[in-house]
């Protein structure tokens, strides 16, 4: 048996679970979620626990069973509390400005690169370096910021570029001066 597909998943108060045969639907405070898990995974609700069960144990339901528990924890999480990424810009003259529904970045190229943000998510900016990505879908947060970081990772000779905050940066030095 799957270690992490045998956890049960805790429902917080407030958030309300509703299973329609292989429909998943999570409602709460944030928002709402929908997933359809695949054929052979089920998921199942006793008072306030959510639990996902397979038919048997191929080869396929076992990986399918561990991943479907963990994107149903990450829903009912996203719903109550959220997600939030924080991302930091380092480099002179770069910034980040929100404009709209595009996150406007200037990371030193000879044009400005216009972001789309995705509907559901809330970017906000701080000290023109500060990105704050929020929101209740943790793989389109996490996606966002990463494609926000892909377009300047940071270097590792001077730490310019577009990192999470808490990131750690691994430094080179530079080319040292022979005799």
């Amino acid at each position: 048996m799957s270690r992490v597909g045998k956890k049960v998943i805790s429902i917080p108060a407030g958030v309300t679970v509703t299973i329609n045969g292989q429909d998943v639907a999570v409602k709460g405070a944030k928002g709402e979620l929908k997933w359809s898990l695949p054929e052979g995974i089920s998921a199942s609700v006793e008072g306030d626990v959510l639990s996902v069960s397979r038919a048997d144990d191929s080869r396929k339901l076992r990986a399918l069973h561990g991943t479907n528990r963990s994107l149903l924890s990450n829903m009912v999480e996203g719903v109550s509390k959220g997600f939030v990424k924080e991302l930091e810009i380092v480099g002179v003259g770069f910034k980040a400005a929100v404009k709209g529904t595009a996150l406007d970045l200037a990371l030193g190229k000879s044009h400005p690169i216009l972001h789309p943000i995705p509907a559901g998510l809330t970017v906000t900016v701080t000290e023109n370096t500060k990105v704050k990505v929020e929101g209740i879908d943790k793989q389109v947060v996490g996606q966002f910021a990463a494609e926000v970081r892909g377009y300047y990772p940071p270097e590792p000779y001077k730490g310019k570029g577009v990192h999470y905050v808490g990131e750690h940066i691994r430094r080179k030095e530079g080319k040292s001066v022979g005799k």
